[in-house]
């Protein structure tokens, strides 16, 4: 049935995102991403890596929200965009904690030559 909703919460027709909205969404993610430059160029040491997925994880967050609509949406797939970035970041740290433990391992330089 063309102009009836099938439900009351997800009309036809989208709604407008207000332009002050748009623009300060613009402005917070072009201010993180000179936050993130920053951060890469001080020395932090495991740090660093930590605070690049925090700030790409507000970064994501905040495209899902107002880009994607997500803020208008039905709470649980607020709860379920949360709970996947969250498993997200404990999959990266758990990676990062196994590459930590075997570089002492490594040989220095650069990687010696194939023998056969």
């Amino acid at each position: 049935m063309a102009g009836q909703s099938s439900s009351p919460n997800h009309p036809d027709v989208g709604h407008v995102v207000p332009l002050p909205m748009l623009t300060g969404v613009f402005a917070a993610l072009i201010a993180l991403t000179i936050l993130t430059v920053l951060a890469a160029k001080v020395d932090l040491g495991g740090a660093n890596v930590w605070i690049a997925i925090f700030i790409a994880g507000v970064k994501a967050t905040l495209v899902a929200s107002v880009f994607m609509h997500l803020k208008w949406d039905r709470p649980f797939n607020g709860i379920i965009l949360i709970g996947s970035l969250l498993f997200v970041v404990l999959f990266l740290g758990i990676a990062l904690m196994d590459t930590m433990e075997y570089q002492v391992d490594m040989i220095p330089g650069p990687a010696p030559a194939f023998q056969q």
